[in-house]
This record gives C-alpha cells, sequence and structure tokens, in this order.
C-alpha cells in the first residue's frame, strides 16, 4: 500500500541525547520479520552489554554476566542512540517508498465514514483511507479526536545524564543499578553504556533541588562522583524530568479510521524501555489492522479491525504501565512495609542469590508470562 508519513520536523533536523537507547531482542526480531536485515542492521550499530549489576550501599547485592550470543542470533538487547535507530528506520522506509513530507507538522483532523483529512500548521490538506497516529506525548491528533491519557504522573525527580565514551577508561561495559549510593548522599544511580558514551540517571530525593543537578558544578560533581573525575568533562547532554504512567481511554475514533500508537497512546516511566519498544508492537499491530480493513473495506469490517487493535494493545499497555509503576514503587518505596521488605532483601542478598537477583528484577517491574509478549 502506499505510505505517505507527515513528518513535524525539518529532515535532517538534529536529535539532541541519546533518548531511548535500549531495542530488544523482540522488537529486533519483529523488524526482521518486517524487512530482513533491519534488525541486524540496528543491532550492529549498537552495543550488547553481558553482565548487569546490582549493588546496597556500594555493596555487590547481585551479579550475572550472560554468555556472548551466537552468530546466527540477534543479540538480547541493542543499545545505542535513539537517532542512530531513527535514521536506520528512515532509510529502510524509503528503500521500501514510502514517502516523507518533512517539515509538516498537523494542526486539525477530520473524520469521515470513508476517509480522514489532515490539516497542516501551513494550511496543506491531505486525505488518506486511514491515519496511524504516531505523533508523540503531546499528540494533536489524539487532542482533537477527544482521547484522554489516563494514569498517574509521579513527583519523584530524575536527572539524566550523556556522557561521552573515555577510550582509556578501564571500567567494564557493564549495566549497574546502585541502590542509596554512599558517594552521593544514599540517592539511586543508574549507569548504563551505550554506543560512544554512557547513560546516567540520577534519582533525586524529595528535598533535592533538582536545578543544583542538573546544571553547572553540581552536575559535573555528581557525574564524577558516579562515573570517576574524567567524565565530570565529558558530558554531552542532560534532561530533569518526572514520570507520567499514561494510557489513552481510547486508540481508535469511532469510525475506526484513526489509529493512536506509541507515546501519542501511552507514556511510561522508563523502567524496562517498555516505551519505543512497545511503539515498535503498536506500529505492527496497526499496519495490520489497516490491510485487513482495506481488504474489506465496508464499515463494519474497518471498525472490527480497529477495535481489534485497540482492544490488543491497550491490554498490552494497561500491563506495562502496571509493571512500571511496580518498578517505580521498588526504587522507592513509600509504605513501611514495602521499605522493610526492599531493606531486608539487601540484608541477607550477600548470601541468598535469589534475593539479590529479587532486587535487581524489581528495578525493571515484572517480567513477561511465558509465551506472551513483553510489549
Amino acid at each position: 500500500m502506499p505510505v505517505r508519513v507527515l513528518e513535524a520536523q525539518p529532515e535532517g533536523h538534529p536529535r539532541v541525547g541519546s533518548r531511548a537507547i535500549f531495542v530488544h531482542r523482540e522488537a529486533l526480531e519483529l523488524m526482521e520479520s518486517w524487512h530482513p536485515g533491519l534488525g541486524r542492521r540496528i543491532a550492529s550499530y549498537g552495543l550488547t552489554w553481558h553482565t548487569k549489576r546490582t549493588t546496597w550501599r556500594g555493596q555487590d547485592v547481585f551479579v550475572r554476566t550472560y554468555p556472548c550470543t551466537a552468530p546466527d542470533r540477534l543479540p538480547p538487547m541493542s543499545s545505542l542512540p535513539q537517532s542512530t535507530t531513527e535514521e536506520v528506520l528512515t532509510e529502510a522506509c524509503c528503500q521500501l517508498g514510502v514517502e516523507f513530507i518533512w517539515n509538516c507538522a498537523v494542526a486539525d483532523v477530520t473524520v469521515a465514514d470513508d476517509h480522514v483529512v489532515l490539516t497542516d500548521t501551513r494550511g496543506g490538506m491531505w486525505k488518506a483511507r486511514h491515519v496511524i497516529a504516531a505523533d508523540g506525548p503531546r499528540s494533536r491528533v489524539r487532542e482533537t479526536l477527544g482521547v484522554r491519557l489516563e494514569g498517574d504522573a509521579n513527583p519523584t525527580q530524575f536527572v539524566i545524564v550523556d556522557a561521552a565514551e573515555d577510550p582509556e577508561d578501564p571500567r567494564k561495559q557493564e549495566r549497574v543499578f546502585h541502590f542509596a549510593h554512599p558517594a552521593l548522599g544514599g540517592r539511586n544511580l543508574l549507569t548504563v553504556p551505550f554506543a560512544g558514551g554512557w547513560r546516567v540517571d540520577l534519582q533525586c530525593l524529595a528535598s533535592d533541588d533538582v536545578a543544583t543537578y542538573g546544571t553547572g558544578a553540581g552536575l559535573r560533581e555528581w557525574v564524577g562522583l558516579a562515573l570517576g573525575p574524567a567524565y565530570a568533562d565529558r558530558i554531552t547532554w542532560c534532561s530533569t524530568y518526572t514520570f507520567s504512567n499514561l494510557v489513552a481511554n481510547r486508540m481508535v475514533d469511532p469510525s475506526g479510521r484513526v489509529l493512536l500508537i506509541g507515546d501519542a497512546a501511552h507514556l511510561f516511566a522508563p523502567f524496562g524501555a517498555r516505551g519505543m519498544n512497545s511503539g515498535f508492537f503498536d506500529a505492527y499491530a496497526g499496519a495490520r489492522a489497516v490491510v485487513r480493513a482495506q481488504r474489506s473495506p465496508d464499515p463494519a469490517s474497518v471498525r472490527a479491525a480497529a477495535e481489534e487493535f485497540a482492544n490488543q494493545r491497550r491490554q498490552a499497555a494497561l500491563r506495562n504501565r502496571a509493571a512500571a509503576a511496580a518498578a517505580l514503587s521498588h526504587m522507592l518505596p513509600r509504605r513501611s512495609m514495602a521499605r522493610l521488605r526492599v531493606t531486608a532483601a539487601a540484608a541477607v542478598a550477600r548470601w541468598g542469590l535469589r534475593a539479590g537477583a529479587w532486587l535487581d528484577r524489581g528495578v525493571y517491574g515484572p517480567t513477561r508470562k511465558p509465551g506472551a509478549s513483553t510489549y
């Protein structure tokens, strides 16, 4: 089918920061099914770390190293800047004949029985039988359709930093989660390597002034403590944020002509890398729904295809929202019983592997059930 993408940004617009750095194996395999070689190409640009480590007040409570992946298999994940993933996907789309209309932000949406009309901010009009809306957390399409995001926002503030790789740094490429980092005043810290650098997430305390840790000397000081003094001068990007766990109350319009995917349909705390990876599966399900609807174009079939998509992807989004919320509760337990459980697990983790594994898994929320997709 002919596909046209209306992209709000101009062609070549620079993307600042690493943003969503994890593409998991399930998503890489899905891309291979779309376009043979695509998943492997994204994996080739990324980094695969094999050791994960969790500490409690500076002491290891869980360490696991996984074997290297066989050459004929995709890796368990690829860690790379989101901009690189976007470039590879855009190139693949162009190879398949997708037309990109750059610098073309959507301003309004009008839905008829058998088509949709999009009006852009320059006054242009675009007519289509179906629209898949992937226009982000501030989705204009979602707003125009009157769809609401439902869920919770957490007031805990985080500072996220990219630091360029130091070629002389002997540290291993490991993902490390520090509960109550002793050099950082007991704040939680996550460090993750990606191709070309390190991602560092600092979880601020309720009493913190986030500006102190997100700018100037305060930023350089804690990054130097977290990664080593050399990295204080290797910061390439910094952002501060709070987490929202939100899901659209519906993912299609009543006619079944407009489908919401990705951040237009849901926002998750980043634990477990659920946002972008879930968006890939949204896109796949949305494309299948459009194909099915256009093969049987009567209004009832169109609505049925869209509703099947909406039910499937909303259930997945609700699972991801719950998992992300559970992860945040594990990292920053508010109830006394939950705090006691985490503290007790840390105390016995040096003698019992299961307690350390529980601490490690909790940071990412509940994992999938056997045979079910994570996303």
